[in-house]
Parts: C-alpha cells; sequence; structure tokens
C-alpha cells in the first residue's frame, strides 16, 4: 500500500526524496508560522506539545486551572488530529495523503471567516488549530530514510545533533554520506521552521484576523500541484 504524499518508483527515488525534503521544509515553514502565531494571539503552542505539557505540569502543581484547561485542550486536540491524520492515511481508498492538505487548509479558511464575523474564544481557537497542526504532522514522517517531524523541533534537532556526531566518528564512506545527507536535511527543517516562526509577527500586524488564509492557501496551492505531479507518474 502507498501511503506516501509523492508516488515514489525506484528510477525516480533521489528526485522523490528532493521532493520530500522540499515538501518538508515548506510544511516546517507553515508549522513555524502557525505556532508563532498562536503564541502571539492566544499564549499558547499549538504544536510545541513539550512546552505545553510543562506547562501544564507548573499549573497542576501551582492551581492555576486557566493554564491547565488551556493545556490539556491543545495537547488533546492535536493528539486527536494525529490520530485522524494517520488513520487517513492507513485508509486503503486514499491512496495519498493530498486529502490531508485539503482538509487542514479547510479548517484553517473556515476557522478564519468565521473569527472575522465573531468572536471567538481562546479555547475553541486553540482546538481548530491545534487539530490541524496534528493532522499537518502526519503528512511527511520522513525524507529518504530519516524520519521528520514538521510540526515541532526538539526531536529534529536531536536528530540533527546525533547524525552529526555520528558523521565524525565513522569513517565508512557510505555512511559518511548518509549521515551527512540526514544532517543536512534536519538542518533546512529546523530553518524552515525557524523562518516560519519569523516571519509569523509581521503578517499578522499587516493581515490580522486573516493571518491563517496565508498557510490555508498555501496548502491547498501545494496540494494541488502535488496531485498534478502524481497525475503525471
Amino acid at each position: 500500500m502507498d501511503n506516501a504524499v509523492i508516488k515514489t518508483t525506484p528510477s525516480v527515488s533521489s528526485d522523490s526524496i528532493k521532493m520530500q525534503e522540499r515538501l518538508a521544509i515548506f510544511l516546517a515553514l507553515i508549522a513555524g508560522y502557525i505556532d508563532s502565531t498562536g503564541l502571539i494571539q492566544w499564549k499558547t503552542y499549538v504544536s510545541f506539545m513539550s512546552g505545553n505539557t510543562t506547562s501544564l505540569g507548573a499549573a497542576i502543581s501551582t492551581g492555576k486551572s486557566g493554564i491547565i484547561i488551556t493545556s490539556v485542550t491543545v495537547i488533546s486536540c492535536f493528539l486527536l488530529g494525529i490520530y485522524v491524520g494517520t488513520c487517513l492515511s492507513l485508509w486503503k481508498r486514499i491512496k495519498n495523503q493530498i486529502l490531508t492538505f485539503h482538509l487542514v487548509s479547510g479548517i484553517l479558511i473556515f476557522y478564519s471567516i468565521i473569527a472575522y464575523f465573531y468572536d471567538i474564544n481562546n479555547l475553541l481557537s486553540i482546538a481548530s488549530v491545534g487539530f490541524s497542526m496534528g493532522m499537518m504532522n502526519t503528512i511527511v514522517t520522513s525524507v529518504g530514510n530519516q524520519k521528520v517531524n514538521t510540526d515541532f523541533v526538539t526531536g529534529t534537532l536531536n536528530s540533527l545533533a546525533r547524525n552529526t556526531a555520528m558523521l565524525t566518528m565513522t569513517d565508512d564512506k557510505m555512511e559518511k554520506e548518509a549521515y551527512k545527507s540526514n544532517a543536512v536535511h534536519l538542518l533546512l527543517l529546523w530553518i524552515g521552521f525557524l523562518s516560519g516562526a519569523s516571519i509569523a509577527p509581521f503578517l499578522l500586524d499587516y493581515f490580522g484576523k486573516w493571518a491563517l488564509m496565508v498557510p490555508a492557501l498555501l496548502l491547498m496551492i501545494c496540494g494541488i500541484l502535488i496531485s498534478r505531479i502524481n497525475a503525471k507518474n
């Protein structure tokens, strides 16, 4: 069963890895942008669950019910999003995960329209966006043989450091090439997330309540382009 976003064949495996890398960087940029937006607007991470888990633990011990409710909500919705996205990727009737692109995009567009005309409370906002971020995290899970997470960077930095260490310690040329390639992929992924987070404050000031339409439209366009690539293959 082929659940990859980009269809692969032995003759184009190198091209497929390049496409996976570009897509992973693009998704990391989107994730950084949305996470930064969530932090600015709602004082909550919508993809950085390590930070939310720390906040939850501290809030439990200090009795801050507001933070407890917020943290539990975003963590639960993020997990639910990953669950739904994974189920979609394993569904035999779906040959690739283009549907996930459109679902995430649709959620962000629908939220932006409703938020423009009505005041949505923070809890519902982080629930909606956190769920969509969880789903987006299932679109690309590896670049070549290297497992990746596009929504949060703790695992990315851990893998980057490990691959760099193994690169410096091995004498095997093939292993060096593999570790070097993995390290470059992971570094670019981190830069993508950082870039998205850096751009968000500027676009948030400019677009205001329509800020999430930017990643929504980009995801929709990306999904359409990948559908055309898959059709050609």
